[in-house]
């Protein structure tokens, strides 16, 4: 991806919690019929290998396991994203020599894929997926609230994957770009927008070391 140097993302700890708030993938492997782009939720181990490993399943219909497994794969988590206006800019009235952009924080994972057809494995990480995502709920759903034989269906019907990552890039484009009174504008514009998404690419942009 291009990336200009002021809107590298090289800390660990945002990166993770990026692809944790906003797990469903993009993930991007070859095919014979060509690049093929599928939804995947995945859960980021930091702690195994040298850049981490993703770790997620497919339905056993979907080609991606047989086909792409040992082949390198690309992973993308689009995190929040909002449109600037370049009417929030102070520049705008001593120049207009301004334009519209787009402010966003992604992040790209490169890999090699496998599959792992392990009906153990497969239900162990079901239960920790279903985790991830239900226990700040007031009544979580768990695994096993639901019928063991029911479970063991689903489960015959997905394969794991796993991709072992061989770097990562992460662009965060908050208007670094930009000079100090063009930043407090875009903060002042977004917090007048008062939408999720906009609250949202706020704080990302608070968190940015040396924020205005």
């Amino acid at each position: 991806m291009y990336q200009p140097a002021h809107f590298i993302q090289a800390d660990g700890a945002a990166v993770a919690a990026l692809i944790a708030a906003h797990p469903l993938a993009t993930l991007v492997t070859a095919q014979d019929s060509g690049l093929t782009a599928d939804h995947i939720p995945l859960l980021f181990d930091a702690q195994r290998g040298e850049h981490g490993v993703l770790v997620g399943h497919v339905a056993r219909a979907n080609p991606i396991w047989r086909t792409a497994s040992g082949q390198a794969a690309l992973a993308i988590f689009q995190g929040p994203q909002a449109y600037v206006s370049p009417s929030w800019y102070p520049s705008k009235a001593a120049s207009a020599k301004v334009v519209p952009t787009w402010n966003y924080a992604v992040v790209h994972a490169h890999g090699q894929l496998r599959a792992i057809d392990d009906s153990v494995w497969l239900h162990a990480f079901v239960t920790r997926l279903t985790h991830s995502r239900e226990s700040a709920r007031a009544h979580p759903w768990a695994v096993t609230d639901a019928p063991p034989g029911y479970i063991d269906q689903m489960v015959r019907a997905i394969v794991g994957i796993e991709i072992e990552l061989s770097r990562i890039e992460a662009k965060w484009k908050l208007s670094q770009n930009r000079h100090t009174a063009d930043r407090l504008g875009v903060v002042a514009g977004l917090t007048g927008e008062d939408t999720d998404q906009a609250r949202a690419m706020l704080r990302l942009m608070q968190a940015l070391p040396g924020a205005p």
